[in-house]
């Protein structure tokens, strides 16, 4: 079997660097590269951020550098460069949309460009990193091919993610957010035959409900599966928010599972803290979500859906994925693989990449 770091495509010392004894405080010993992976000296913490915003809503931004030491620092070795597809106006003092009621937080590619230029004037190699197309209105689909048009004219074959975008985000309505309707959905068409002759997966924000009415807006990302069968589709964080905090998990996983059976190329998101800290934590619910993950192991990828403004700092981050990884723990072995060490990732990117096997435990 290859060593690690052939499989992880990175040089042995990284690997090695990353195989410690997970522990709260975060410390450990490093262990001799092996075959396998041994989940009882080893850490479940992720290795890929399939969802982390590099760029905020306003305000300073922690460096491109800075927060790629981030990610090496808690052995994440690969990740995707979300913008911020909805930026604050430049003469807003907020960072935070939640802070700035009636302040417009509306599609920007701004977030992007920076994040374009900072990754060619680097080009870092560890972490591995996958640029994406974060600004689509999808309210708005006409406007959707000049834009993937401007990607290519300035950084020709850099980006190969589309999103996170929104479909409906219920935080930011207050905002300004014009939802997608079943119409704008039917003329998402050109882009999304484009993203699907790259083999370009989308991430797509798209709530559920609310906790008054938990189903109100299943018909719009049903609508998407229908109409885009043959499109990578990642669903951001299953559609729960913190304006769905309270839904009866069975009834959530019992519609995740139909979606799941009826379209073969659905991908769920299990990014941000709200799954844990709303969901997962709660008596007896971290099994029922584990046990869906398990019937459906390569369905899945991790993220810290961790926003990289200045008022955060590395602690706030390992928290993050500290957290957001605790449902790895509960995996069995084949999910574990495909989502904590990575490989349903690669292989919805296409890369040559390979996870390695988890070792068989005595």
């Amino acid at each position: 079997m290859p060593p690690l770091s052939r499989r992880f495509g990175v040089p042995a010392s990284v690997v090695v660097a990353a195989a410690v004894v997970a522990s709260p405080g975060g410390a450990g010993a490093a262990v001799a590269e092996e075959a396998c992976f041994d989940r009882t000296r080893q850490p479940y913490t992720s290795v890929v951020d399939s969802h982390l915003h590099f760029r905020p809503f306003g305000g300073e931004a922690i460096s491109f550098d800075e927060v790629n030491a981030y990610l090496r620092r808690s052995g994440v070795r690969y990740a995707n460069v979300f913008g911020i597809g909805q930026k604050l106006p430049a003469d807003s003092d907020c960072t935070y949309y939640l802070d700035c009621p009636g302040t417009p937080v509306l599609p920007s590619v701004k977030n992007d460009i920076v994040n374009g230029e900072s990754y060619v004037g680097t080009r870092p190699q560890n972490p591995r990193l996958t640029l994406a197309m974060t600004s689509f209105d999808l309210a708005r689909p006409e406007t959707v091919p000049q834009q993937i048009a401007l990607y290519d004219k300035e950084f020709p074959g850099l980006f190969r993610w589309a999103g996170e975008v929104n479909l409906i985000k219920g935080a930011i309505l207050p905002n300004g957010h014009e939802p997608a309707t079943l119409a704008d959905i039917k003329g998402w068409a050109p882009f999304m035959r484009e993203l699907e002759r790259r083999g370009i997966p989308i991430t797509i924000h798209s709530d559920l409900g609310t906790d008054a009415e938990p189903t109100k807006y299943l018909p719009l990302i049903r609508e998407v599966l229908n109409r885009y069968p043959r499109n990578k589709i990642v669903w951001a964080h299953m559609g729960l928010s913190k304006e769905l905090s309270a839904m009866d998990p069975a009834e959530h996983i019992a519609i995740v599972k139909q979606l799941l059976d009826r379209h073969p190329n659905l991908t769920l998101d299990l990014s941000w803290r709200v799954l844990e800290d709303r969901y997962f934590s709660r008596p007896g619910v971290r099994q029922q979500y584990a046990a869906l993950f398990d019937a459906y192991p390569t369905r899945a990828i991790p993220g810290t859906d961790f926003v990289a403004s200045r008022d955060k700092g590395y602690a706030v981050y390992k928290e993050e994925l500290e957290v957001t990884s605790r449902i790895n723990k509960a995996l069995g072995d084949e999910a574990f693989r495909g989502i904590a060490l990575g490989q349903n990732y690669f292989r919805l990117l296409g890369l040559k990449t390979e996870a390695p096997q988890v070792c068989k435990r005595r």
